[in-house]
């Protein structure tokens, strides 16, 4: 991979990343369905602004396609992201989230475009595992409620996993601005009945309009844009790396910014989660080292 592109994915996560803390920022003012559907608007304005300059016509002829990608890849993570960020910290959300690569692998066999195999069941398992002491064992203390919000954090991240064969797909028959903008677009129709609900009790601070507008701008228009531009040039477990380092990033953030707390349990199930989506994309860690023994030998 080639020196440009590793500098890319690191700072498409390093926004990616952010979207954890900002979505914590302005849910609870604006209304989870409220904050998800302004990000996404302001994504499809700005996508926008960007085909015209181009001059990129709308793939119409695909709209059944987008607005499936839209529902998987955006709409649905989006909304149910926002709604857990309510009750679930920063630092759990970004940690949770990335359960995103294993429920990936789960579509993809379902789709006959891999095989689940016995180190790949193992890395599920270890993942779901790494999850629930996150959850039990973080800093905050477990209740009904918190434990809801991590399922529903989950959820998101399972809706997400399953987009990416779908988007595989696309990216070999619509250039990246495209799928970005159709799916955006598509998101801000699927999101506007509950938009619409969050708006008498929306409270429109400073704060969060200014947190959905980095979201909407940056974290969303251009960081998907981007990603979708990467994809073409790095092999498909490169940019899956996208994933693991957001989750550090986010982590980063919300301890450096929003003062959230950690703990022992908290990094052990962050190491276990790691680990799964590893196995999971066949990188089995073990390997690496009976190999590097050899090549000693």
């Amino acid at each position: 991979m080639k020196a440009k592109y590793f500098f890319q994915l690191v700072a498409l996560s390093a926004l990616w990343g952010a979207s954890f803390m900002l979505t914590r920022m302005a849910a609870p003012a604006l209304g989870p369905n409220l904050a998800a559907g302004l990000r996404m608007l302001l994504a499809t304005c700005m996508l926008s602004l960007i085909m015209w300059k181009l001059q990129t016509p709308w793939p119409w002829q695909h709209w059944r396609e987008l607005f499936l990608l839209g529902l998987l890849a955006v709409a649905g993570p989006h909304l149910l992201y926002a709604r857990s960020s309510l009750q679930l910290p920063a630092g759990y959300g970004a940690l949770l989230t990335v359960t995103s690569v294993l429920f990936g692998a789960f579509a993809s066999a379902w789709l006959k475009e891999e095989q689940l195999t016995v180190p790949k069941l193992l890395g599920c398992l270890l993942g779901f595992a790494g999850a629930a002491l996150v959850v039990r064992l973080g800093p905050v203390e477990p209740s009904h409620t918190l434990v809801v919000a991590a399922l529903t954090c989950m959820a998101g991240a399972a809706i997400s996993g399953t987009s990416t064969p779908f988007l595989k797909k696309a990216i070999a028959r619509m250039e990246p601005l495209q799928i970005t903008a159709g799916m955006h677009a598509a998101a801000v129709v699927l999101m506007l009945p509950g938009a619409v609900l969050d708006l008498p009790q929306a409270h429109f601070t400073l704060r969060a309009l200014a947190a959905v507008a980095l979201m909407g701008i940056l974290t969303s228009g251009l960081a998907y844009w981007m990603y979708m531009r990467i994809m073409r040039h790095v092999p498909p477990m490169a940019a899956l790396s996208s994933t693991f380092l957001s989750t550090g990033f986010g982590v980063l953030w919300a301890v450096l910014l929003l003062a959230e707390p950690t703990s022992t349990a908290m990094a052990a199930g962050g190491a276990l989660i790691l680990l799964a989506c590893l196995l999971v994309m066949g990188l089995n860690p073990l390997r690496w080292r009976l190999q590097a023994l050899r090549d000693l030998l």
